[in-house]
């Protein structure tokens, strides 16, 4: 009974906003990845990956500024049964100016924040758990953007923790001709009991940041399409309520991007004190860790694309090797129907 009263609640919203409407559109993407992944230092992780996401949404659009997107983001892993292993829903209003960028619900993260450094965030994320569920404002100009979020985690309930993530992560380029820019990524974890208390419980904090100054030679005339080296600091922080401060380990981190026609290579390098990030990459709790990406995009059309990634870790006394396969499908969004005034 609650269910269909849910149910009645959904959709008259969603005919209430669709005879507002100015417009109504349909979008679908999917990802298809294989990944294979032989890690010697950290042998409960190394396993495959494979599966299938898609995603199929609706989008409402009041006007030109004013949009509800609703639909599922479905994951299915080869051999699996059930068939769909997880079914998140989409399902969030969306504002959007020359400027500013507002999103309030449970939307995709590829796009917002799917930039961060593994380090905070890792790309298993981008298969597993592909929505930020909460909220996203970004300003964006010619020399300047800045994002903030929030994304709930975990729900408190009498045994359930609750966890969300916050963060924000920017850019800024003082010259528009010049290579030269500035970025940071920071985010922090908050995990609070749940309502019954365990005994010997505390409230945690855990995240993480970085500071980088870039080159990005990628729109200038040299022989490769793309050409970008960084370099700067992270320090992570974690602690215990009640129990400690603080602790907050520091390295070094740089990383080298260059594509050429269908090959390209990304370089990841740390070193400093082995940091912990909850949703960070499990690596740079060495101190010394290098991870070289070599791809291959054998076929790039219009809306598909397909990539392989041969990935070499390194950390000391250990060589480890992954292997991707990634194929991506966008058929952006399709205009419905139109409505006169």
């Amino acid at each position: 009974m609650i269910k269909k009263f849910y149910f009645i609640i959904f959709f008259s919203l969603i005919t209430s906003s669709a005879a507002l409407a100015q417009s109504l559109d349909i979008g679908f993407n999917a990802l298809g990845f294989l990944d294979n992944r032989e890690y010697k230092d950290f042998v409960a992780r190394s396993r495959t990956y494979s599966g299938t996401r898609i995603v199929l949404d609706l989008g409402i659009n009041l006007d030109s500024l004013n949009h509800f997107i609703v639909g599922v983001n479905a994951i299915h892993e080869f051999g699996a049964i059930p068939y769909f292993l997880k079914v998140n829903p989409v399902a969030y209003y969306k504002y959007e100016s020359h400027n500013w960028l507002f999103n309030a619900g449970e939307f995709p993260r590829e796009g917002l924040i799917d930039n961060y450094p593994r380090a905070l965030l890792n790309d298993t994320l981008r298969y597993y758990r592909p929505n930020v569920e909460g909220l996203l404002a970004r300003y964006r100009n010619e020399h300047f953007t800045e994002t903030g979020w929030i994304d709930w985690v975990s729900r408190q309930t009498q045994t359930q923790r609750e966890q969300f993530l916050f963060g924000f992560e920017g850019k800024w380029k003082p010259s528009l001709s010049g290579p030269f820019y500035v970025s940071h990524y920071v985010l922090m974890m908050h995990d609070a009991g749940a309502e019954i208390l365990l005994p010997n419980d505390h409230i945690g904090d855990n995240g993480g940041a970085q500071v980088r100054l870039g080159l990005d030679f990628s729109h200038k005339q040299t022989t490769f399409d793309s050409l970008s080296v960084e370099a700067g600091a992270m320090v992570s922080f974690q602690r215990e309520r009640g129990l400690d401060g603080f602790k907050t380990p520091k390295g070094f981190v740089a990383s080298a991007y260059i594509s050429y026609h269908r090959f390209a290579a990304f370089d990841e390098f740390y070193a400093g004190q082995g940091s912990t990030t909850e949703y960070g990459d499990a690596f740079y709790e060495k101190k010394f860790y290098d991870r070289l990406d070599l791809m291959f995009t054998p076929f790039l059309f219009d809306r598909i694309k397909g990539q392989f990634i041969l990935s070499i870790h390194r950390t000391p006394g250990f060589t480890s090797n992954q292997e991707a396969f990634r194929v991506t499908f966008d058929l952006g969004r399709k205009t419905l129907l139109r409505f006169k005034d």
